[in-house]
């Protein structure tokens, strides 16, 4: 798919068909896509866990608001994100490099995710990512390290629906030229 038709197409999906399966081979293509985007010094810090199996499926969503259990019904794929602590935006030290230290691996993490997301919908696939969960309660069922920031919950599945482009702010009112 051409690029600007790729952006355009992406959805956040609250859908998804039944039937539907995605495969542990193309979870590892688009998670091989979210590592491609660029880093703090290179320092790849994201960290995913793939969940396929619908018995684990049914215990994460059960870590997601009803909201978003409804909006994750049907999606046969959650891939759970996360980042190594302290060591985006970092020296070797362990000093920060500037004043976001930590929010700098947030930072990293959004850009894989956008690679995640944008791969999935170039595979044909569709994606939403949920930011409110109970992370304590996903890194006990998925073993995820105290060192790793829980980020999100992004559901992979197929649409069911077709949503419109929900409108953008004018280019003026998020840009200045200097």
């Amino acid at each position: 798919m051409e690029f600007s038709e790729l952006i355009k197409s992406r959805r956040s999906i609250r859908k998804y068909k039944p039937d539907a399966s995605v495969s542990r081979d193309d979870i590892e293509e688009i998670i091989r896509s979210a590592q491609l985007a660029p880093s703090w010094k290179n320092s790849q810090t994201g960290r995913y866990y793939a969940v396929i199996s619908p018995e684990k499926i049914a215990e994460v969503r059960e870590c997601l608001p009803e909201f978003n259990r409804n909006n994750s019904e049907n999606a046969p794929a959650l891939i759970v994100t996360a980042f190594e602590r302290a060591r985006s935006g970092f020296e070797r030290d362990g000093k920060p490099s500037n004043e976001l230290g930590d929010k700098w691996g947030a930072y990293d993490l959004g850009l894989q995710n956008e690679n995640l997301i944008l791969k999935a919908r170039d595979m044909g696939y569709d994606t939403l990512i949920m930011g409110i969960r109970d992370g304590e309660r996903l890194r006990r069922i998925l073993d995820i390290p105290e060192g790793q920031d829980i980020v999100s919950v992004i559901s992979v599945g197929i649409r069911a629906i077709d949503p419109d482009a929900p409108q953008r702010k004018p280019i003026d009112e998020v840009v200045k030229f200097f």
